[in-house]
């Protein structure tokens, strides 16, 4: 009797070791912005404490590991200095999205629906004679077979094109996204690290953006005393500045970028966890940290109504709960038709994900 004989699987212990190291050291690199000496240094300290390695396999074989598999390479600076590599800002996106939203899987282009039917990509139950021009992927086999039975019997059976049938579909839109995240000085104020989840949610997102909506569009601005637009390999090296808070300089250059897409389908995203205290008026800066001031607060409410009219929501994500916050925050959204929520560090990745809607255009 031939059967199968099972044992007990092993890894290789040198690989999973190396594996539990990497998404460490992945973590690392978020936490000190990309600079790989300090997330080695900060891995070393990890490492004494908490006996992270074996005498078989320890930081050196870690590290050497990491340049032969392309995630580190040398610097040409003549000092032999450790960089991170393209496969390293990959990887750290792919972590992000399945640390954030690690149920979901790759699925194909398109995904945001609208309730027109025609050539589109996603398939409805209803069908209609094939007409000519049709895309012969979208045939309704079952059916055309069955009409070609009924219709020509099983002795002389044949498929003709009036036999045909074909599967509806409904149109898919693109959708055009602006994500701003806030630098200001508050986002570590009084010890508490905002910028870190701030920016594995962008990762995250851009992630899940590329993977399962890859027509979509997400640009990425950062907001202190001024805003300025950032390439998506630029987010593991944000760094806080001490800076002020001008979500008005942030909200007209997401405005601008999203005037330049010629897409119906735009949406802004804002990851804030301070009150607008910066406006700059010509060449000079208006700055106001106490309080609520009304000069600031109206040009932000100003322009929530402009993105209201440029059918244009956005939504606010503030990582605050103070009262009088929270009444700006409630006023910004009520102007601009908008959506807000209070989130906790935590809880922030889920918000982003939840809120990724799909907007349907006829």
């Amino acid at each position: 009797m031939v059967g199968f004989r099972f044992s007990e699987y092993s890894g290789d212990p040198a690989q999973d070791l190396f594996e539990r190291l990497l998404k460490i050291f992945q973590e690392l690199m978020l936490y000190t912005s990309g600079n790989v000496p300090e997330a080695l240094s900060w891995l070393t300290e990890l490492d004494r404490q908490y006996q992270l390695t074996t005498p078989e396999y320890g930081l050196g074989d870690f590290i050497k590991d990491l340049e032969e598999r392309g995630y580190l390479r040398r610097d040409g600076d003549g000092e032999g200095g450790l960089g991170p590599t393209a496969k390293l800002e990959i990887s750290l996106r792919q972590k992000s999205l399945d640390d954030i939203f690690g149920d979901l899987k790759k699925a194909k282009s398109g995904k945001h629906n609208t309730t027109t039917a025609g050539q589109g990509d996603e398939l409805t139950a209803d069908v209609r004679p094939f007409e000519f021009g049709d895309n012969l992927d979208k045939i309704a086999v079952t059916n055309s077979l069955h009409n070609a039975y009924v219709n020509h019997g099983i002795d002389n059976f044949q498929l003709t094109q009036d036999d045909l049938e074909m599967y509806e579909t409904y149109n898919q839109s693109q959708m055009s996204s602006v994500l701003m995240i806030d630098i200001s000085h508050s986002m570590i104020l009084y010890g508490e690290d905002r910028i870190t989840p701030a920016k594995k949610v962008a990762l995250a997102l851009a992630e899940f953006i590329r993977t399962r909506f890859p027509k979509d569009t997400l640009d990425i601005i950062v907001f202190g005393d001024d805003a300025w637009p950032i390439e998506l390999k630029d987010i593991p090296y944000l760094e806080v500045g001490p800076y002020h808070t001008n979500t008005v300089a942030g909200l007209e250059l997401a405005l601008d970028i999203l005037k330049r897409r010629r897409n119906p389908n735009r949406q802004i995203f804002m990851i804030t966890d301070g009150k607008p205290t910066c406006l700059k008026i010509g060449k000079n800066y208006y700055k106001n940290s106490f309080g609520l001031d009304r000069k600031i607060i109206n040009r932000c409410l100003n322009l929530a109504l402009r993105c209201r009219k440029y059918d244009i929501p956005i939504t606010t994500f503030m990582i605050a709960r103070d009262p009088y916050l929270v009444r700006f925050v409630e006023a910004f959204t009520q102007t601009n038709n908008g959506k807000a929520f209070y989130s906790s560090l935590d809880g922030l990745g889920s918000f982003v994900l939840e809120n990724y809607k799909r907007r349907k255009r006829k």
